[in-house]
């Protein structure tokens, strides 16, 4: 039997009657999904003044990992900030313009140069395969910051769901490896515990959902391959970390009808007991993606615009001048 779950918002559950949803995700229905069109990039820059170029770096392989670059047609002559976007699909199916206009929204209010990755998917790729096409892009961009107009001190690395879980990795190994600074991590739903095992992961299965437990199984199989228990690195499994210092500024955000909903508190909550600085959002009654899916809903549009308030205040952190006699 299924546990009490919490409702969703009465605008959302509106909305989500019309869409078709599923419980399970099996090899079948994966290769009917990827062979749906990619998300229409074009459309979203018809009215914007972008430049868009496309780069590759590349693998610790030798494989080449597209990256998009787009920035403001009228930029100044000065760096700007960048944000890293990795995108989401559980790390099995989307590509580097998926939810692109989240960022797209950050371009417009900062001029923000965006760059987005297309790392390789499970189950083609398993283990470290996937964080480290996201660190190796990241590498490069810090590299290239000059030629790309970009502030090397203010990359902020963000993504949503599978996307988010792999910005937490690649934050982590930035670390740990002591390379690129990193000025701030944005973690919208993060898919960040392969372990699967929470209660709220436990509250959305059996039924159909936007991302379901067993959906979630699925991906993380996929992508684990043959490593178990103790294999599982944390740069793959975030929430296996034992030490979350020294990371910087985080923003999570999650839905509090959704699987992701407990890992991802537990990880701001975990970052405040190392020391560090997280804000944590939960939204009511949202569920996974939901501002993604339905950036026309009220909850969605504060959700997004809390989010765009917090950036801000990363990326110009001088306090107002009558705040600072």
């Amino acid at each position: 039997m299924t546990p009490a779950r919490p409702g969703l918002d009465p605008e959302l559950r509106e909305l989500l009657a019309d869409m078709p949803l599923m419980s399970q995700l099996t090899p079948e229905v994966l290769t009917q999904l990827r062979r749906l069109p990619s998300a229409p990039v074009d459309s979203l820059l018809a009215h914007r003044q972008v430049d868009r170029r496309e780069v590759a770096a590349p693998a610790t392989d030798g494989a080449s990992i597209p990256l998009s670059v787009f920035t403001p047609a009228n930029a100044h002559a000065t760096a700007a900030p960048c944000v890293y976007w990795i995108h989401g699909g559980g790390m099995v199916m989307g590509d580097r313009f998926s939810q692109i206009d989240i960022p797209l929204e950050w371009l417009d209010r900062f001029g923000a140069v965006v760059v987005s990755v297309e790392y390789r998917l499970a189950p083609e790729a398993t283990g470290t395969a996937l964080v480290d096409d996201c660190y190796q892009g990241l590498l490069w961009i810090a590299e290239h910051s000059a030629e790309l107009g970009i502030d090397p001190a203010r990359i902020v690395v963000a993504g949503a769901s599978a996307g988010g879980g792999l910005a937490a990795g690649v934050t982590l190994l930035a670390r740990d490896r002591g390379t690129p600074p990193i000025a701030a991590q944005m973690l919208i739903c993060p898919m960040l515990d392969h372990r699967n095992t929470s209660t709220s992961s436990r509250q959305f299965s059996g039924e159909p959902g936007v991302w379901t437990r067993e959906m979630n199984e699925f991906g993380w199989r996929s992508v684990l391959g043959d490593l178990t228990g103790d294999e599982v690195p944390p740069y793959v499994s975030p929430a296996l970390a034992g030490d979350l210092s020294a990371l910087p500024a985080t923003y999570v955000d999650t839905g509090s009808a959704e699987v992701f909903r407990d890992e991802d508190a537990d990880y701001a909550t975990r970052i405040w007991a190392a020391g560090g600085q997280a804000e944590l959002h939960v939204w009511a009654g949202g569920f996974h993606g939901f501002d993604a899916l339905y950036p026309q809903a009220r909850i969605s549009a504060t959700a997004r615009r809390t989010r765009t308030d917090w950036l801000a205040r990363v990326l110009s952190p001088e306090p107002a001048a009558e705040f600072t006699r």
